[in-house]
């Protein structure tokens, strides 16, 4: 399994590919975790478009994100392009109505920067300076 992960202001995207099973379920939960504090909420964006093969493993990944963002009050799940098995999943699981649904991972990133009000942090820029050259 593979699992790219993308810092934005607003958001955290997450793109995973290839097989989610058991050992892929740990690892994306604990890429998850690790990422946790990236984005405030935070708003995570999943897009598992990509992966060839899931199991019920896949509903542990969300389960655990959704569990902490109710512990911690605070949070946001957005799926990307999700397949209808998936979504059919989600309805039976009751977990459909925690995630909110999208079609693309650009267009979610540009609407979460504009209802910031496209607002950005200034840049923080760093210079170090030595002793002046000629002093000694």
């Amino acid at each position: 399994m593979r699992i790219e992960t993308t810092r934005h202001l607003h958001c955290t995207v997450m793109r995973a590919s290839g097989v989610l099973d058991h050992d892929g379920r740990v690892r994306f939960s604990a890429r998850i975790n690790a990422v946790w504090n990236w984005s405030a909420g935070p708003v995570l964006v999943l897009d598992l478009a990509d992966l060839d093969f899931y199991d019920s493993s896949v509903i542990g990944v969300l389960a655990m994100a959704m569990q902490r963002m109710e512990e911690e009050g605070d949070g946001r799940i957005i799926l990307v392009r999700p397949s209808d098995h998936l979504l059919s999943v989600l309805r039976l699981t009751d977990l459909l109505s925690h995630v909110e649904l999208r079609d693309s991972v650009e267009e979610t990133v540009a609407e979460l920067m504009l209802r910031s009000g496209g607002r950005f942090p200034e840049p923080t820029t760093a210079i170090l300076r030595g002793p002046p050259r000629d002093a000694a």
